[in-house]
């Protein structure tokens, strides 16, 4: 499924009261309409090609309430993080907790977790890029391989719901989301998600396989994913509160 950039997309606005709500529309094959509200308070609409927007206006309107309460809880939660410049001391996070990188030079070419420590050794300490390459494979490689396992996890968790998935999940770095779930019943997941702790893992994966019964954000897709993890909102809060925001 193809990316849209947020910038590609023709801002729009209503009025609630005195308080005027900006949003964007993406407008794709889908058979319902969803709003979503991101950490940098961005709003935007997935809607059905059909939908007018008049409609789609009418809709913001009506969820102008939620809107803004989604948008004070993400201006609480910590800055978007600095770019990386993939030197020694730089913290990073990996599965919910903190480590400082540590650049050396080395052989071969290598990637490990010693003593709270990032180490990657390369034969070219200096170079930013290579270091990068090296610390997005690693990464990536360990997304796999542990989302892989609350993959399957999480799977077991809903089949109690009647919901089954034996696809499995992509990787993809997405510029808004910690994970997705396509009209054709792709799980997608966002490999910056492995700096999160297992259980907020959990919670994105199990998010995502719900979507497969009722796609959009209502009372009653909430309630459905509350008869499978009644804490989600304590798993959301800790994943948006403690895990830096890097790719919006």
């Amino acid at each position: 499924m193809s990316q849209v950039s947020l910038s590609d997309l023709e801002k729009q606005s209503v009025l609630f009261g005195q308080t005027e709500i900006t949003y964007t529309v993406n407008s794709s094959d889908r058979q319902t309409l969803a709003i979503h509200v991101y950490p940098d308070g961005d709003v935007v609409v997935d809607a059905p090609l059909a939908a007018s927007q008049v409609a789609i206006a009418q809709k913001v309107k009506k969820r102008a309430s939620w809107i803004f309460k989604q948008q004070m809880q993400f201006a609480a939660y910590p800055p978007i993080m600095p770019e990386r410049r993939y030197v020694s001391g730089e913290s990073y996070r990996y599965l919910g907790r903190q480590y400082r990188l540590l650049v050396k030079q080395g052989i071969g070419e290598h990637v490990k977790l010693i003593n709270g420590r990032i180490v990657v050794e390369t034969a070219d300490p200096e170079n930013a890029n290579k270091v990068k390459e090296l610390l997005l494979y690693w990464s990536r490689s360990r997304a796999q391989i542990i989302f892989s396992e609350r993959y399957r996890f999480c799977v077991q968790l809903v089949a109690k719901l009647g919901i089954e998935h034996y696809q499995g999940f992509q990787l993809r770095v997405m510029p808004k989301r910690w994970g997705s779930c396509t009209s054709h019943g792709n799980i997608i997941l966002n490999p910056e998600l492995i700096a999160a702790p297992k259980e907020c893992i959990d919670y994105v994966i199990t998010h995502e396989l719900c979507h497969l019964k009722i796609r959009n954000h209502s009372q009653t897709f909430y309630k459905l994913l509350a008869k499978v993890m009644a804490d989600w909102e304590v798993r959301r809060k800790r994943l948006n509160e403690r895990v830096e925001v890097r790719f919006v």
